[in-house]
């Protein structure tokens, strides 16, 4: 039986290095085709010119580049254009680029479905197929960052990872992933400029704290009362929130990074006084701000969007404590490709 060759890029730059001095090569030869895999994105071995063809024939014979293909791309009529991301397996997932005058936001994936149940949510509904590489989520990034310079002629500016899947959930490879987006040997993008986005794994987010990770950490949190968060988000009883409130507060102390809440308030849901008042509560606990989310229906009607009435509520009331609160309204909603959409319907 034929052995699978190996994907190169799950080598690092020592260990490529090593491979080309065993061939009888120069290790600056792995440095050079380090350089094409991550800071030039080269999606096949013929695209490395300045490597001799023998070279490039023999890197065929050894290895494999499992490069994503953006196999569908949606434009919104507010500008946002959505892609379905094809894996080397076949298997699909999506990310977003999201464009405003100042910036534009890339939103990837960090699995096929999600590890978790929050019933609002489409993608949770796929259940989880497998997590993604760091490659798979590294090349949605660039992917996006080259569709910004197509259509908005500026480099892509923020990174969410607020797609498909649970990124706590993948924590290493969305670390890795990381490392090499802000490598200046691969995007040299800011830690400041990405926000990991968690339904609240407590022990992960003090993994992360003592790991001492530079990007941003955000929690879609969307109630702070246990029963109706179990109701929304079944997990939460794994997870309760004094667990979350624990972690939160540990995270702080290590990063002194503050914490941003995610929040949809839901018509007979999370719309009531005690709702708003248990959020304050929640938002005492670290130095905070809360994004209150436009709800973007699934099809089954059980969620519906509050009044604006009930969202004023809530901003009176975060404002009065001296809690920083913005409104989200979606984007890319025409395409189902807003917050809780992912679900390769395609």
């Amino acid at each position: 039986m034929k052995e699978k060759k190996k994907d190169i890029r799950a080598l690092s730059k020592e260990e490529l290095q090593a491979f080309f001095v065993s061939q009888g090569d120069k290790s600056f030869r792995g440095s050079q085709v380090y350089e094409w895999l991550w800071n030039k994105g080269a999606h096949d071995f013929e695209a490395m010119t300045n490597i001799s063809k023998e070279t490039r024939q023999m890197l065929e014979d050894n290895f494999v580049i499992n490069h994503i293909s953006v196999d569908q791309i949606q434009r919104s009529s507010d500008g946002t254009i959505k892609n379905a991301v094809k894996l080397h397996d076949g298997l699909v997932v999506e990310s977003v680029l999201i464009p405003t005058p100042t910036r534009t936001t890339a939103c990837v994936s960090s699995q096929v479905g999600c590890s978790l149940d929050c019933k609002f949510c489409a993608t949770a509904r796929l259940k989880r197929m497998r997590n993604l590489n760091p490659d798979e989520i590294y090349d949605q990034v660039k992917a996006i960052d080259d569709e910004s310079r197509l259509y908005h002629q500026r480099p892509l500016s923020n990174i969410v990872f607020m797609g498909m899947g649970e990124p706590l959930m993948n924590y290493n490879n969305v670390l890795k992933a990381i490392d090499k987006i802000t490598s200046p040997e691969g995007l040299g993008m800011s830690p400041k400029r990405i926000t990991v986005s968690t339904s609240g794994v407590p022990k992960m987010i003090k993994k992360m704290a003592d790991d001492e990770v530079r990007f941003k950490l955000a929690v879609s949190l969307h109630s702070a009362i246990d029963e109706v968060r179990t109701s929304i988000m079944p997990f939460n009883t794994n997870f309760p929130l004094k667990d979350l409130k624990e972690a939160l507060i540990y995270w702080y102390e290590k990063t002194k990074s503050r914490i941003t809440y995610e929040y949809v308030v839901w018509e007979g849901i999370n719309d009531k006084k005690a709702d708003i008042d248990a959020l304050v509560q929640f938002c005492s606990y670290v130095p905070c701000k809360v994004n209150l989310i436009e709800y973007n229906p699934i099809d089954d009607g059980m969620f519906q969007q509050a009044s604006e009435q009930a969202t004023e509520n809530y901003i009176r009331a975060l404002e009065a404590r001296g809690i920083v609160v913005n409104v989200r309204r979606s984007r890319g909603k025409d395409i189902d490709a807003a917050c809780g959409q992912l679900a390769n319907k395609q």
